[in-house]
């Protein structure tokens, strides 16, 4: 009963299909039976409409067709075609119902087209033009929201204010949302408050509660449920989960834990190394949370300095300067710890810093001695006695109990120990004779060690310097060798010269250079200071021969300008040579001057170039006179050519030689010109004796051998020289004898093999083949 008040109600809602006939639709006959057509008919209905998901146990029905010439004696056919016909909808050919037989769904699809016709049942012919009508699915609510995520997040800044958008969520219907409630959505809350709200008709969560607290709760867990039927009781629900993120914000001044730091660090540290930490605590994340150090006040600030370790987020205290704990024990530093990032929006929570003293204790270390200065020079003049005092050096314990120090040299930089240290007070002595000239600075290095505390010792540099003393004489610059010419002019100059002390330049130039008393007045020569620490030598006369005298040697004395100063006598030897007319050297040589005409440089080159052309013209005579011709051919006595010929097989003969043509081998008529040619065969062939060849069962190899070098002698094709021709022999004490083909002088065989078959099965092969003639004509 109720699925009959569901189609009952149906088919009021949607209509029913039906025909109407016009006044003038009548099918009449006119006179004398003439069948006379209406001149316009056409199917007319309203929309079918069939509801979504109906389960019923009979097909439902959607709507009947009718014709208005169905008189209904089963003369008319309804036909239906189209989208799921004879499927889906299936037609009453005979009343026009229309049934579905399966369960629809509006969101698989909502409408169908079909196609109805009315034709005679007998033939077919149609009755009606077809024409088109439309299946609606009616939608019913039977699909739940859905969201387009099944977890939403999101990020809002903390501390925002009341009503800030956080996300949107969404949700859909597969419901037709053009008829009824079925999609109309509405969202709700259900977790999350009393933190964040949503709006009802657009799914905006928005934030419900003033200055939420990062520091406090970072992440809040929201669900959020879309709900149909525009909410009201009996719609279907959807729920989606959102996870809501507060992002930091910097409302948070940085803050150290405690007032006041105490740090220590040694006397012995390094500037650079590293003292204490110290960290303010700042709770908000990231940039807002960075903090930067400084030192502000103390009296530490030229002593220590602060960095910022920005991984750590921590303030290291360095040291700046090296400390002295003698001088001052204790440090104070004030230092400040600010945020980098400031947010204007909570400047009021300001200020964004704070403050925090640090104490620094110095703490006393053993360190070594250290010395008064840190290097000693000192002066020492050459040629001192020894145990002549240097100088003292002077070192001392920093350190409270001022340990007592003894003093020693590095030998490594005294190796030829010129000094000695007294070990007690320092002072530096000589032992030896220092000479400038040898070494004009000693660079030596002193320890000083505490005499309880052996490994503290602290080294200073000493630079001794050798103070010079005028004691040696200066000498000429350089070994001189003077020449004057046989003809030079009186007071002609011919040599300057120079001189070199090893002096310090204090007791060295001006050099004063002059002759010794005794010859003042030399007659030859005489001497020029020119007072630029040089001097000049020039001819006192004219007129030198070197027949006479070749070689003046002249004294010169030399003295320095040292106090006192100090002179040598050095001597000059001045040669007499030959010159041209203008001056140039041409001879030094007294053995020269004998001969009455030199030759010169020219005539001694052109002399040895002919020499030398001679030479060359002999050494090439010779050469051609030794060369022999050699001929063009050259025979030896022990030039023999050999020809060795195997035969590998029992055939042949001496007619295998003919396969070899060795004519091109050197001989006599090769000599002259004439070679055989290789495949032309000699006109003449010569016969071997019947009478020389031994008999077939001979055993003398030796006759067998000489008849055949006979025969090859006495043949004119025979090759040249000596041809060894090897052939097969059976050997002595064969009953067989040779079975060689090389002894039978025609190709008719007269040896009798009848005995062959006499050896047994291992000769019936050799006894068929060479057996009787007889038999072999019998067989032919």
């Amino acid at each position: 009963m109720k699925e009959e008040r569901c189609v009952r109600a149906a088919l009021l809602c949607l209509g029913v299909l039906c025909c109407s006939q016009g006044l003038h639709g009548h099918r009449d006959r006119g006179k004398e039976g003439q069948l006379l057509h209406r001149s316009k008919r056409g199917w007319v209905w309203n929309q079918f409409f069939v509801i979504e998901e109906y389960t019923g146990p009979d097909p439902v029905l959607v709507g009947r067709l009718h014709s208005d010439i169905d008189s209904g004696d089963g003369n008319i056919k309804y036909i239906l075609s189209g989208e799921g016909a004879g499927i889906i909808f299936v037609i009453d050919d005979k009343s026009g119902n229309i049934h579905a037989t399966k369960t629809l769904d509006r969101e698989e699809r909502a409408q169908y087209t079909l196609t109805a016709q009315a034709v005679d049942r007998n033939t077919n012919r149609p009755l009606e033009p077809p024409s088109e009508f439309i299946v609606k699915v009616q939608d019913i609510n039977d699909n739940p929201p859905e969201f387009l995520h099944e977890n939403y997040h999101a990020n809002v800044p903390e501390r925002s204010n009341v009503g800030t958008s956080v996300i949107q969520v969404t949700a859909s219907d597969a419901d037709d949302p053009t008829y009824g409630n079925s999609a109309k959505l509405v969202y709700s809350i259900l977790e999350g408050q009393p933190y964040f709200s949503v709006e009802a008709q657009t799914g905006i969560i928005r934030t419900a509660l003033p200055n939420m607290d990062r520091e406090a709760k970072e992440e809040y867990h929201v669900v959020i449920q879309a709900k149909d039927m525009g909410g009201h009781m009996g719609g279907l629900s959807g729920t989606t989960k959102v996870t809501i993120t507060l992002t930091d914000v910097n409302d948070n001044p940085p803050k150290f834990p405690q007032s006041v730091y105490q740090m220590s660090v040694s006397e012995a540290a390094v500037p650079g190394e590293e003292v204490g930490r110290v960290k303010a605590k700042d709770p908000d994340i990231g940039e807002n949370g960075l903090v930067a150090y400084s030192i502000i006040d103390g009296d530490g600030m030229d002593m220590f300095e602060i960095t910022t370790d920005y991984e750590t987020q921590e303030g290291v205290v360095k040291l700046k300067k090296t400390l002295d704990y003698e001088t001052k024990k204790s440090y104070s530093l004030k230092v400040e710890a600010a945020n980098v990032h400031i947010d204007p929006k909570f400047i009021s929570n300001g200020p964004f810093k704070d403050t925090v003293t640090v104490k620094i204790a110095v703490e006393d270390a053993d360190e070594p001695p250290v010395f008064l200065k840190p290097s000693y020079i000192f002066e020492v003049q050459e040629n001192a006695a020894s145990g002549t005092v240097v100088g003292k050096v002077h070192a001392k314990d920093p350190d409270a109990a001022n340990s007592a120090i003894r003093y020693s040299i590095d030998r490594h930089t005294d190796l030829e120990r010129y000094f000695v240290i007294n070990a007690e007070d320092g002072n530096i002595k000589t032992i030896k004779t220092l000479d400038r000239e040898e070494m004009a600075w000693h660079n030596i290095s002193v320890f000083a060690v505490e005499v309880h505390k052996q490994h503290q010792e602290a080294k200073v540099p000493v630079a001794i310097k050798v103070v010079d003393v005028n004691d040696n004489a200066p000498k000429f610059a350089a070994a001189y060798e003077a020449f004057v010419c046989e003809n030079a002019r009186s007071n002609q100059q011919f040599i300057t010269i120079s001189a070199d002390d090893k002096d310090d330049s204090a007791n060295g130039p001006r050099f004063i250079f002059s002759l010794p008393p005794e010859i003042i007045h030399n007659p030859n020569f005489t001497l020029r200071d020119n007072r630029d620490n040089t001097a000049s030598v020039l001819v006192r006369r004219e007129g030198f021969s070197r027949q006479k005298q070749d070689l003046y040697l002249l004294p010169i004395v030399i003295s320095d300008g040292g106090v006192p100063p100090l002179s040598s006598t050095n001597t000059l030897s001045i040669r007499v040579c030959g010159c041209d007319g203008s001056g140039s050297l041409l001879s030094c040589n007294a053995e020269a001057y004998v001969l009455n005409a030199g030759l010169s440089t020219g005539a001694l080159i052109a002399i040895l170039a002919c020499i030398v052309i001679l030479l060359v013209i002999v050494v090439l005579f010779v050469t051609l006179k030794r060369q022999k011709k050699e001929p063009l051919i050259v025979f030896e006595e022990e030039d023999v050519r050999e020809n060795i010929i195997t035969y590998d097989d029992e055939g042949g003969g001496e007619e295998d030689t003919e396969a070899f043509d060795i004519a091109t081998l050197q001989n006599p008529d090769g000599i002259n010109g004439f070679i055989p040619r290789k495949d032309i065969k000699p006109e003449y062939q010569y016969l071997p004796r019947p009478g020389l060849r031994p008999a077939p069962n001979s055993v003398d190899v030796d006759d067998f051998i000489n008849t055949r070098i006979q025969e090859a002698d006495n043949d004119p094709t025979a090759p040249p020289y000596d041809s060894i021709q090897i052939y097969g022999y059976e050997g002595r004490g064969s009953v067989a004898g040779s079975l060689s083909s090389l002894e039978s002088a025609t190709t008719d065989s007269d040896l009798d093999y009848d005995y062959l078959q006499n050896w047994g099965p291992r000769f019936k092969k050799l006894a068929d083949l060479y057996g009787s003639k007889d038999t072999f004509d019998d067989d032919s």
